[in-house]
Order: structure tokens, then sequence, then C-alpha cells
């Protein structure tokens, strides 16, 4: 439904995700860091982080004037973080044991306080009023207004819920589609957003500790062309580097792939239930129905005989031959976006919208 949009070739040729970088990374981030630069202060990196993926995510999905524009409007932001970060708590009740939840509302014991249920409310409302801003732009055709994956999520479910003999939907489905749309967004949106910006600020902690790799990592980036020199003057903005450019860089690409190695964005347990009859996995046969196994990338990322020392930090590792049995075999094993049908439907534009916001960072 939506793949095509996320593939590597779409997101690299994509004029909608050039122009938001060009907004987003020179007129909003670059005066930020500049300012931080000048004045000495100190920056709360995550946040920052969050701020910007935030923005660059909503603006592909839904059009840069429908956007969230998290890296100037810091109110905002940092309401719309403490709402989203004080549910997670109470993530497992909902998630795990539903029917508890029910039950202990239906006793007047709710496990869910109040303040957190207002902070969901918040959420729907705030993720509902980003599908009604981009609805307005559907017929656009300036590029920088254009809800790229809004309008494509919306054309498929709608032929997929249209009556056969073309007649309009009715209200019930009408509204019923709208809430579809937000729920899948919404998914996207935080998924994305949180992902990426732990995966940001652990990349810069960890080249904080190499200033030899910093040096190098400079000197490849320099070699792009053209060079980021500032932010826009009088409404020109100075052009960027090609995305293609920026992810043939192999000592950038390496850094990635080695910080969403060791520090996986989703760590933990990715749970399955197994189809009748039975199932056969990792060595153990006949596997009842309904069983609930898991796979995570903290323990595959860990497997010693493909990461030599593999609590260290070594993005060289990445550098060996594309072709050659021991890549082959990290490549394997390296579980970051999950696989299958399952797998991350954004990672794409995690490698390839995210490189640029690295480039600018890091020069």
């Amino acid at each position: 439904m939506m793949s095509n949009i996320y593939s590597k070739s779409y997101l690299q040729a994509s004029p909608q995700l050039a122009a938001a970088s060009h907004r987003i990374l020179v007129n909003r981030l670059f005066p930020i860091l500049e300012r931080h630069a000048e004045t000495k202060e100190e920056v709360e990196v995550h946040e920052l982080n969050s701020a910007i993926t935030m923005d660059f995510i909503t603006a592909y999905i839904f059009g840069l004037p429908s956007s969230t524009n998290f890296l100037e409007d810091v109110t905002t932001r940092r309401h719309w973080l403490d709402a989203y970060q004080s549910r997670k708590p109470f993530e497992f009740y909902h998630q795990e044991v539903p029917n508890v939840v029910a039950w202990a509302e239906m006793l007047k014991f709710p496990l869910i306080p109040n303040w957190c249920k207002k902070a969901n409310s918040y959420m729907e409302s705030w993720g509902l009023e980003l599908c009604d801003n981009a609805e307005k732009y559907l017929s656009t055709t300036e590029i920088e207004t254009q809800p790229t994956v809004y309008k494509q999520l919306k054309t498929s479910m709608i032929k997929q819920l249209s009556p056969i003999g073309g007649k309009s939907m009715d209200n019930k489905t009408s509204k019923q589609l709208r809430l579809e749309i937000a729920c899948e967004l919404y998914d996207q949106l935080t998924a994305g957003h949180e992902t990426s910006a732990t995966a940001l600020t652990y990349l810069y902690w960890e080249l904080s500790k190499n200033p030899d790799l910093q040096r190098e990592l400079c000197k490849e980036l320099k070699g792009l062309s053209p060079p980021i020199k500032g932010p826009a003057i009088a409404g020109a903005l100075p052009e960027l580097p090609q995305a293609k450019d920026i992810d043939e860089l192999p000592l950038l690409h390496a850094i990635i792939m080695e910080t969403l190695r060791l520090h996986a964005p989703i760590p933990g347990i990715q749970p399955r239930v197994t189809p009748p009859p039975t199932s056969s996995l990792s060595g153990y046969d006949q596997i009842p129905p309904n069983t609930r196994v898991s796979a995570q990338a903290y323990s595959l990322h860990r497997n010693p005989d493909v990461f030599p020392e593999p609590e260290s930090w070594i993005p060289k590792r990445w550098l060996k031959p594309s072709d050659g049995p021991e890549m082959e075999s990290m490549k394997r094993w390296f579980w970051a976006f999950g696989s299958g049908g399952r797998m991350c439907v954004g990672s794409n534009f995690a490698l390839q919208g995210a490189p640029p916001m690295y480039n600018l960072l890091l020069e």
C-alpha cells in the first residue's frame, strides 16, 4: 500500500523530501546550531533530535504546511514530548492485559490514571488534526505542500473500501476511514521520530568519544558537492548535496550501521504467535499453535561469531568488501528494522532521509 513511497529509489528522487530537507535543515536547524555555537549554550540533544525527526517525518507524510515545527516552537514541542513520554509506564497494560484494564474500569479501580487518559486523548486529537490539515492540500501542485504519504494511503484505502459501482462512501464509512488513516499514520509518526532520535543521539555520543573518526568523517563530508554553506539569505535556499551522493559515503554509512547495531532503537523482543498446526524454530520442533515466540535485535547484534568484540563500537567493520562472506553474514544478522512481512516500512526513510541531517549536524 505504501512500500513504493518508502522505497530507496523513490526517496532519493523525491522532490518533496528534498524541499523538506532544505526548509527544515537550512532554515530551522542551522540557525539554532549556529546560535548555540556562538553562545556556548548547552543543548539537550535528545530533545533537539526528537524535534528534527518529527518535523522531518511529518513534512514528508503531511506536507510542510501541515507538518510540525518542533524545532522553532519549543513550548509545543515540550508539551507534546511530556504527553508522549508520560504514557510509557502504562503501555504494558493495554498491550498485554487489555481485559484486566476493562475489568478494573468496571470495578472502579482503574489501572490507568486520569492524567494518562488525558494525555492519550491529546495525542489522538493531535494526530487527527495533522490528517485534517493535510486533507486541505490533497489537490495541490506545489511540491512543498504535497502530503505524499497521506495522499497515497488515503487513495489506496478508498479503493479498498469503496462499494462496487463507483458510488461514494456513506458517512459512517467515511468517518471510519478517517480514523483508520489517522491510526496508521500515528504509528508511523511515533515509531519513526522516536527511533531516529534515539539513533542520532547515540551516534553523537559515540562520535564524541572518537575524535580521530570525527576527523575522518569530516574529511569525507567535505568532499560532497555542493557543501552546506549556511542558512538561507533573502529567501534563497542554498543547494544541498544529493541524497544519492550522501548515501554513497562509505564511512558515514558504516557509522550509521554500527550505531544501529550496537544501539538498536528497538532492542527488545518482537513477539509473534505460532500458526497451526505446529512450527519449527531455531532447532525446536513441534511448537504448538498460539505459542508466543520472539526474537530481539539486542541479542542478534551481539553474536561474537558474526560481530567480533560485539560490545565495542567499531564502524569500520562495515567497510569490508560488500561481496565477501563476512559482510553477507553481518547483513543477515542485522535486525535493527526487523525482517519479513512485518519489517519496518520506514527503514529506507531512516537510512535515506536521515543522512542529510547527519551531514549538516556533523559539518
